[in-house]
């Protein structure tokens, strides 16, 4: 089982997120996870992907444009249907509290409705998420004093998205 992860991260926070959500989905059995920054990933191998997860910082309650430069790359795999049935996830960072998160994530998983994808949000039965989480994906805010890029509670919510992902498209792809 393929998953890649598309991040684009501007100060490191939305990297370590993508990290963190890329070490939940290792966890599950079989799971092969390709993460890779947005100036490296091949919309071409996306096709043999089963899974797909993209994030960024949010700028301004929606996406950054070194993605969203990327996700309009993806005109011939919708025009082909090359990710019709492909599991979808997505993730945003922002820099201040009621930045934007759930209008970033809700901007993030339109274009993969538009290419037919099933998405995978995060439910409230994850503690971290039932707290102050989001149903749509995974949005912190990030913390600005201190040295960590992302908090232990972040990491517990960016594991559970990519496990969560992982299992969803494994029953896919045992059929």
């Amino acid at each position: 089982m393929n998953i890649c992860i598309v991040f684009d991260s501007e100060g490191g926070h939305t990297k370590a997120l993508a990290e963190s959500i890329a070490a939940g989905a290792q966890q599950v059995n079989g799971a092969n996870v390709y993460l890779q920054h947005v100036d490296e990933a091949d919309v071409y191998s996306l096709p043999k992907m089963d899974a797909i997860i993209w994030g960024c910082p949010g700028h301004f309650g929606t996406i950054s444009s070194g993605l969203k430069s990327w996700i309009d790359k993806l005109g011939y795999l919708w025009a082909e249907g090359k990710l019709i049935n492909k599991v979808g996830a997505v993730f945003c960072t922002t820099a201040t509290t009621h930045g934007g998160l759930e209008a970033t994530l809700l901007n993030l998983i339109t274009p993969m409705l538009h290419q037919g994808m099933i998405i995978a949000g995060l439910p409230g039965n994850v503690p971290e998420n039932a707290l102050y989480g989001s149903y749509y994906g995974v949005g912190i805010t990030c913390p600005i004093e201190g040295n960590e890029l992302i908090t232990e509670d972040d990491q517990a919510l960016g594991r559970a998205l990519g496990e969560r992902v992982a299992l969803v498209a494994q029953q896919f792809t045992e059929r």
